[in-house]
């Protein structure tokens, strides 16, 4: 597709944004460039932030930047989940920095060379959060840019941490300032695909039903230069309303966390919004608006039974979910389930991850003694990723839902040349690459075209969007299996050992 990474680090440009206007900063992003010497003599202060998955490079960053002779601030979710990790760094500003910004500016401008600023939880105000720092990216590095409206999940899910960091009650950003971000992304020529990173957009359904007339007719008196996906809960099925609403304003498709067919293993886990419904019939809902729907799924939970792979797979084509992102129960900090498997003793020690997985729920996941045999749910897993990655499984998902997509005659259709253009250049790319190096993926898009503008072609453009995926996809999925194997092959050679658990901790009044 020609970009180096799928978005840029929105929490970085939000930050620069909250820095004095007379400050210099130079933004380096490491998943799509490398942090060099030049970078570092330049500066006087290195801030860093980052997720999980990049803990192991920030915290040798650390160290490359202390040996430059500079000072390093550390923020984001990581550094705010397992704050003592990151104590080589000079400054820590953890949680929200809307609150503690304006503090840690201060110590630094004074002369201070060391600190930890730690924001009230779940108290920021979003409403003071700034335009992001939008003209610091290079967007051509991206396949799509993000936005955030709110903060928080009214939901009380194990296993999320997403409630331990930005609390249960979400906080939402004014209809001015969403409509100030997307004019600074229009004004700088940016145009295409805008993700709501909001961990569940419909979290306050009061105040995004109030958004979104606004946000429709932004996109009428702009002639819709942006399409839009996000994340909500499976209960957005049961508000036509509101997905009439999202499908007027141009989003084409939402994340929706499904973790697991079984009721039991749901109620357990504490997902009930997902339980008393039919997932297939409420997912036939979205489709019917015209939005695509991808999901999340978990094996490992404690309430297993045998052939839950089986079950996840058939619900996995009885929805006709082309993308869906399988993985393998993790227990991250600070989350409900960390604290009770801590509480039983099961949890591993963390550091028994191998280098350069750390946080990978495919494989790198069951951080803890699971209740169900390893091996069976290794099985399981091994054989939903298998399955559902099958060229032929995954184009029939993709068709099938290409039938389903029926978006309300209300919803704008205006052409927009600017997006268009953005589009057609994205899949000559691919479709000119796919020809020379994947001939059998071309000739299957070029048959699902086929079939798409036969059955329903205002859906070829979603379709496609969709299948473009399964260039990732298959060979990934070849990876994982192929990881997963070996794992199993462990197993039952007795070559593998489970490693040391953390201490329990049994606490009496």
């Amino acid at each position: 597709m020609g970009a180096r990474y799928p978005a840029p680090p929105l929490g970085l440009i939000t930050v620069a944004a909250m820095l004095p206007d007379h400050w210099t900063l130079r933004l380096v992003d490491c998943n799509v460039e490398e942090l060099s010497d030049r970078d570092l003599g330049w500066a006087d202060l290195v801030l860093m932030s980052g997720m999980l998955p990049q803990q192991e490079n920030a915290l040798r960053l650390i160290d490359r930047v202390h040996a430059a002779g500079k000072l390093v601030a550390v923020g984001g979710p990581d550094a705010t989940s397992s704050p003592e990790l990151y104590a080589a760094a000079d400054f820590r500003v953890l949680g929200e920095a809307e609150d503690v910004i304006d503090d840690f500016i201060a110590a630094w401008t004074s002369g201070e060379t060391k600190g930890d600023f730690t924001a009230p939880k779940f108290q920021a105000d979003v409403t003071r959060s700034p335009v992001p720092r939008f003209d610091l990216l290079t967007f051509s590095n991206y396949l799509f840019v993000g936005v955030q409206f709110s903060r928080g999940c009214p939901f009380t899910c194990e296993f999320c941490d997403i409630i331990e960091l930005y609390g249960r009650v979400p906080r939402t950003k004014t209809t001015e300032q969403m409509l100030a971000e997307l004019d600074a992304l229009y004004a700088l020529g940016y145009r295409g695909h805008v993700d709501f990173v909001d961990d569940n957009l419909i979290g306050n359904k009061k105040a995004v039903k109030a958004f979104l007339p606004a946000l429709i007719e932004w996109q009428k008196a702009h002639s819709h230069p942006f399409e839009f996906s996000t994340e909500a809960s499976i209960n957005l099925a049961d508000d036509q309303a509101l997905l009439a609403l999202l499908s007027q304003a141009g989003f084409f498709t939402v994340f929706v966390g499904i973790e697991s067919p079984d009721e039991d293993v749901l109620r357990s886990a504490q997902k009930k919004q997902n339980t008393r419904r039919d997932i297939v019939v409420s997912l036939e809902k979205i489709y019917a608006a015209g939005i695509v729907v991808i999901a999340g799924f978990i094996l490992g939970f404690d309430d297993e039974k045998p052939g839950a792979g089986a079950r996840m797979a058939e619900l996995i084509e009885d929805a006709a979910i082309p993308v869906s992102m399988v993985g393998l129960l993790y227990a991250l900090p600070n989350t409900q389930l960390t604290t009770r498997l801590g509480r039983e003793g099961r949890l591993f020690a963390s550091d028994h991850v191998e280098e350069g997985v750390s946080g990978d729920q495919c494989i790198a996941g069951l951080n803890f003694d699971t209740k169900r045999p390893r091996i069976d749910i290794l099985r399981d897993y091994h054989q939903v990723v298998s399955s559902i990655y099958t060229p032929r499984s995954f184009f029939d998902r993709v068709r099938r839902v290409g039938e389903k997509l029926r978006p309300p005659p209300s919803v704008d259709k205006s052409f927009n040349f600017g997006r268009s253009m953005a589009d057609a250049r994205l899949f000559t790319r691919f479709m000119v690459k796919s020809a020379f190096r994947h001939p059998q993926l071309a000739l299957q898009m070029t048959r699902l075209i086929g079939q798409g503008m036969r059955t329903n072609p205002g859906a070829v453009p979603a379709m496609v969007k969709m299948a473009i995926f399964y260039a990732h996809l298959g060979p990934f999925a070849r990876y994982v299996s192929e990881e997963i194997a070996s794992q199993i092959e462990a197993i039952e050679d007795g070559s593998w050992a489970a490693p040391e658990r953390t201490p329990a901790i049994v606490m009496t009044a």
